[in-house]
């Protein structure tokens, strides 16, 4: 295979691929080495004698976010053949770099062995954090967020947001003579996010509501309108179009949301139980600005999000300014 484009040209940052391989051609496997690296990989182009293998691209491609962890990729495929060319692009680059001497200085070498340690460090996660995850763990989470989710009730609103007190005033006044909260929405709501559907705010729960419209809306029935009162982007008058129970996802579409909460917490488990069996000692001083107590505890594993409708709009905090 013959490239005879400058990689340099393309307009675009060098993904993250480009370190991983510049990592392994310094600290990787020889060239003359032609064993697949994983189970029923395929050979997909040489490099100055060195293998390229069907893995290699993958890995690329989901390095850049072309394509996620686990998704397959045809070898035939367009996305395969450039992806396949960006990496044929890349060794050449760490190739020459390596012939320069690049690959000898200090510098370079502490580089490299960082880039080598956040690999291992996934690959740790991969094989112990990953590997940990059972459907069980992800059935009972699951099960824990549907009976939270059961118990919440969304609220669909429209508004119409004001300027001023008068104003939101006159708008109940005209609501009062039997105009459309719609069409008054569209007149004279400064909401620029909602006015044109007619102050839609769709469907959301009141824990994610601005604190005003949760006290509103408390109480208020479906059909009925609710205000004027001030937040913090003006004066609102809503309308309660509908209460409902909660809809939650199904278990396949709430599966990549509770696997990512479940990876976080087994890297801040893993993390705590390193982190309490080594000694660590961060030697810089309160002069320098730098926290008096040593980083001896691994950060928190964000909480799991609530299980919530995947049909839902955007929330009520979104559209008020």
């Amino acid at each position: 295979m013959r490239h005879s484009r400058n990689p340099l040209a393309r307009n675009i940052m060098l993904p993250l691929g480009l370190a991983l391989v510049l990592a392994l051609a310094g600290c990787g496997r020889g060239g003359g080495d032609d064993r697949p690296p994983e189970p029923g990989d395929r050979a997909v182009a040489k490099v100055q004698g060195q293998t390229l293998w069907a893995s290699d691209v993958k890995r690329e491609a989901v390095a850049q976010g072309l394509i996620g962890e686990g998704e397959p990729l045809d070898v035939t495929s367009d996305l395969f053949r450039r992806v396949l060319d960006e990496v044929v692009d890349q060794k050449l680059l760490a190739q020459e770099a390596e012939r320069r001497g690049l690959d000898n200085s200090a510098l370079a070498q502490r580089r490299l062995e960082a880039t080598r340690e956040r690999i291992l460090g996934d690959m740790l996660v991969e094989n112990v954090v990953n590997g940990a995850i059972s459907d069980q763990a992800v059935q009972t989470l699951y099960q824990e967020q549907l009976r939270l989710a059961r118990t919440s009730e969304e609220i669909r609103v429209r508004l119409i947001l004001s300027r001023t007190k008068p104003e939101a005033d006159a708008v109940i006044g005209i609501l009062g003579q039997g105009a459309s909260f719609e069409a008054v929405a569209q007149e004279r709501s400064i909401d620029e996010a909602t006015r044109f559907s007619g102050g839609d705010l769709g469907y959301s729960t009141a824990d994610v509501m601005p604190q005003a419209y949760a006290n509103a809306l408390r109480s208020a029935a479906a059909g009925s309108t609710v205000g004027p009162f001030q937040t913090e982007g003006g004066w609102a008058v809503l309308r309660v179009e509908d209460r409902r129970r909660e809809s939650p996802p199904t278990l396949d579409q709430a599966r990549p949301q509770i696997v990512r909460y479940l990876t976080y917490e087994g890297v801040r488990q893993l993390l705590e139980e390193l982190r309490g069996k080594a000694e660590v000692d961060v030697m810089l001083t309160p002069e320098s600005g730098a926290p008096q107590e040593p980083a001896s505890a691994a950060p928190p594993a964000p909480a799991p999000a609530p299980v919530a409708s995947p049909a839902s709009p955007a929330p009520v905090s979104k559209a008020a300014p």
